[in-house]
């Protein structure tokens, strides 16, 4: 798979000094989630899947529980979902997904972000068809081997485990994101060092140095738009 996810998790949260902006985010998803369904995670499996996602950022529990206080308060404040697709240097893929409450602004700042930076924006469909919807969990302290068991034991399917680094990262289909949770859950282990919902790469791109050094500007350009929530591409950062 090629990806180290702890390692994208740790350089990701890294960028944020102020944690002020990386909990401002999850706020905002987290919100929505209530909002658009049951603000109980045990009933809503989309707040399940950001708050699960939030803890492995470290969010604090009062950010968490802050979010959903105020969609349950009947908040009027309303968010877009949106999705941007896009091509960077050598014809790298990028997906951006956006909530906004003011969709012309976010469209704009996008946009800019590829024009500055080296790329350019897609029809919707131009990049997506190359990434799969993934579960991604992962845990330490296990090999492959006894989580393999554990979720044999558990009737869970997955599309492969591999050992990353310390940690053991499962990749499964989306809708396995809650059963997986909970036969880890049930032999002890609660927490994980990654555990999202995410678009992978169906093959990944190698970049020369230069190339590289000017999509990496191009995603931190887009992860800094305030309205975007996530950044997916295509490119192996690991080396």
């Amino acid at each position: 798979m090629g990806r180290k996810w702890n390692n994208i998790k740790d350089k990701k949260a890294s960028k944020d000094t102020n944690t002020s902006r990386i909990y401002a985010k999850f706020g905002r998803e987290i919100y929505v989630a209530a909002k658009q369904g049951e603000p109980d995670p045990e009933l809503n499996q989309a707040l399940r899947v950001v708050i699960e996602r939030a803890k492995t950022y470290n969010v604090p529990k009062t950010i968490i529980d802050r979010a959903i206080e105020k969609a349950k308060g009947g908040s009027d404040e309303s968010y877009d979902e949106l999705r941007y697709e896009g091509f960077g240097p050598n014809g790298s893929m990028i997906i951006v997904d956006a909530l906004t409450n003011n969709v012309n602004r976010t469209a704009a700042e996008v946009r800019a972000a590829f024009n500055k930076n080296g790329g350019n924006m897609g029809v919707s469909g131009s990049v997506s068809y190359m990434f799969d919807e993934t579960a991604v969990i992962g845990i330490e302290g296990k090999t492959a081997d006894e989580v393999l068991e554990i979720l044999m034991e558990a009737d869970v399917d997955v599309r492969d485990i591999l050992e990353e680094d310390e940690a053991v990262i499962i990749y499964a289909e989306p809708d396995q994101f809650h059963a997986i949770q909970e036969a880890f859950k049930k032999v002890g282990i609660t927490d994980f060092t990654v555990a999202e919902i995410t678009m992978l790469a169906q093959n990944e791109l190698t970049l020369s140095e230069e190339a590289q050094a000017q999509f990496e500007k191009l995603i931190d350009a887009l992860e800094d738009i305030e309205d975007v929530q996530q950044v997916y591409h295509n490119v192996d950062l690991d080396e």
